[in-house]
């Protein structure tokens, strides 16, 4: 399936996830922003450097969009971790093409 009409921070966040660049998602995260993944809230620069280091590069994550509505992106998510690929979805708040807030949770 091709999902269309995403916005281009989210195409950003989608294309530097999947190949593998630390930096540029990191870049993408405004100030003050924070990322809910696993129970935990990563809410500096250095956790959320931290956090895309250790859940979507170490693992060598991709992601395969499937579905997007209203900040709300499933995408199949397949990497190196016990029972991959799962489905999980991406809620993605925005401000001035910056990721303001981003919650993870399976689909």
């Amino acid at each position: 399936m091709t999902v269309t009409n995403l916005p281009v921070v989210i195409e950003k966040f989608i294309a530097a996830n999947n190949a593998h660049d630390a930096d540029a998602l990191a870049a993408l995260f405004g100030p003050g922003a924070t990322v809910a993944d696993d129970g935990k809230t990563h809410s500096t620069e250095a956790e959320i450097r931290a956090w895309i280091q250790s859940h979507l590069i170490d693992p060598n994550i991709t992601v395969t969009p499937k579905s997007y509505d209203a900040g709300r992106l499933v995408a199949a998510s397949d990497g190196d971790f016990p029972g991959s690929p799962f489905d999980f979805a991406f809620d993605f708040e925005t401000q001035d093409d910056a990721i303001t807030s981003l919650s993870i949770e399976l689909a």
